[in-house]
């Protein structure tokens, strides 16, 4: 089934007569009928509301539940543009994104409803799940004529990026997009009806949505959204029954960072999919929880894509899709390619280090909306430039070393982040480790580094230093002048850090544990 679709809204249509379990939350079940006939109740109701004149853009400002997801099938069965609104954003930023995305109709619930208090949003209409208004519109919704037959790549969603580097941007993403992308997980995988999906990162973003709830869209399996806890994720796997999840950024991480307990790999759980995980943490995460775990490569603009395959080296991200490669910003030629040392760090990091791009053009990135000046930033030269920094070596693999802002000049040497967390994080008392710079008192920068612990685990500044002076792979350069010992670090709803509140806190302890590094010694400052 669905194997000739070639919109979300086609696909969708394929499974509105299918008795097989959709959905699975809170002790409670829906069939693929019943979700779907939910889902078209809804979307007629808007489209019936909605103003003919302008673009029917309905926001969301949810949480990751059945409610989420039956507007999610009423966009695509109801051919209009769903914006996944980010529920971490606040006042103004909130108001920005909800304006940006054109919306002339907000969906909410009353969990968050109280976050739009005060926020300016002329001409758009917000809806309380669960008011009486909600009740009366769908009563009164009749039967489902589309907004309009959707093509292939007509934009199905608006997805926000992260903003780890400034405001976020509304990436268009196409109805194609979301369908090939969880046809080939769902081939990868051999997925089926049989199949739970947890869906715990947050459906607004681009990962829940291409790498969770299209792969349940394309192979029928049921869904289960829930709110990411690590200490409540072994419990769900179990209740649910979930056999697949999808992840991005540093959830493994916090769920390895529980304490281990001798029964958890008695659990359903087959495969874990996702990206920004360590090497560490994938090996870890499948010998605990005994399933296989893959990592790869990519954003939300979905221009550059790079995969693990056989063979791939520690520290490498995997081979890129015809077309990427490495290029210098400023000559806009390819990069050196990279070489090491005998004990395996870079020697030309000048030479090797440049962005990651698409020389054969866009890719399935269809552009931000309403922010042309962007779209073409991206999509110089007639290429797409990423913003992320790597290297590749001799037999192609590429390694990730940060993003352009993560540029460091120390004592006249560039050098970038990724590669010195790379080498921090081997540090089994690190649960997850930031690299980033700090004005250098005299020129420059200097390197600090905000780690937080694995639970119960204990790390002297001496132990620290010891531990870096045996990384024969670390330049002393790269060791942090500076040492933050944190509970956690700042992160997006997407648990990417937020490396601009890390600088922004600087170098003085206000409070934190703080270390400074005097020569090869670490000293705790104070104010």
């Amino acid at each position: 089934m669905g194997g000739l679709a070639e919109t979300v809204q086609q696909l969708l249509r394929e499974r509105a007569a299918d008795d097989g379990t959709a959905m699975t939350y809170d002790g409670r079940t829906w069939t693929w009928r019943e979700h779907l006939a939910d889902a078209a109740a809804q979307a007629a109701a808007l489209i019936g509301i909605a103003d003919p004149s302008r673009p029917l853009h309905v926001g969301v400002l949810l949480g990751n539940n059945p409610d989420m997801l039956t507007a999610m099938a009423a966009a695509g069965l109801g051919g209009y543009v769903l914006v996944g609104v980010n529920n971490t954003r606040r006042g103004e930023g909130l108001g920005r994104d909800v304006r940006r995305g054109d919306c002339q109709i907000l969906v909410t619930d009353t969990e968050h409803r109280a976050l739009l208090d005060g926020v300016d949003l002329p001409g758009v209409r917000v809806l309380v799940i669960g008011s009486p208004e909600w009740a009366e519109l769908l009563a009164q919704s009749g039967e489902l004529t589309p907004h309009r037959e959707v093509a292939a790549t007509d934009t199905y969603m608006l997805i926000f990026t992260s903003g780890t580097s400034g405001d976020p941007k509304a990436v268009k993403m196409m109805h194609a997009m979301v369908l090939l992308a969880g046809a080939a997980l769902v081939g990868r995988f051999a997925l089926t009806s049989k199949d739970v999906c947890y869906l715990a990162m947050p459906l607004f973003h681009s990962n829940a949505v291409l790498a969770g709830w299209s792969v349940a869209l394309n192979s029928g399996a049921a869904m289960a959204p829930a709110r990411f806890s690590a200490s409540g994720f072994l419990d769900d796997i179990r209740r649910y029954g979930v056999t697949y999840m999808n992840y991005v950024g540093k959830p493994l991480a916090y769920i390895l960072a529980t304490a281990e307990k001798p029964d958890d790999g008695d659990n359903p759980l087959r495969v874990a999919f996702g990206n920004e995980a360590t090497d560490r943490d994938i090996a870890e995460f499948a010998r605990r929880f005994g399933c296989d775990v893959w990592d790869g490569f990519g954003s939300t603009e979905n221009a550059v894509t790079v995969t693990r395959e056989e063979g791939c080296p520690p520290g490498s991200i995997g081979r890129g899709f015809p077309g990427v490669a490495i290029y210098d910003a400023d000559t806009v030629t390819e990069c050196a390619v990279a070489e090491f040392d005998e004990h395996g760090a870079l020697v030309n990091g000048d030479d090797a280090i440049g962005e990651l791009v698409n020389t054969q053009g866009a890719g399935m990135f269809a552009g931000y909306y309403n922010d042309q000046d962007a779209t073409e930033d991206r999509m110089r030269h007639g290429m797409f430039w990423s913003g992320d920094l790597a290297y590749r070596d001799a037999d192609g693999w590429i390694y990730l070393a940060g993003r352009t802002a993560d540029w460091m000049r120390v004592d006249g040497e560039n050098m970038t982040s990724a590669p010195i967390e790379r080498i921090l994080i081997r540090e089994p008392a690190i649960s997850m480790v930031a690299v980033y710079p700090v004005p250098d008192e005299f020129v420059g920068d200097q390197v600090m580094a905000a780690i937080v612990l694995q639970d119960d685990a204990t790390l002297t500044p001496e132990q620290f230093g010891a531990f870096l002076a045996e990384q024969p792979d670390l330049s002393p350069k790269a060791w942090p002048r500076h040492v933050w010992v944190a509970d956690d670090l700042p992160s997006t709803a997407t648990n990417k850090v937020l490396k601009r509140e890390l600088v922004a806190m600087g170098t003085a302890a206000r409070g934190r544990t703080l270390w400074k590094r005097d020569g090869r010694k670490y000293l705790v400052t104070t104010e």
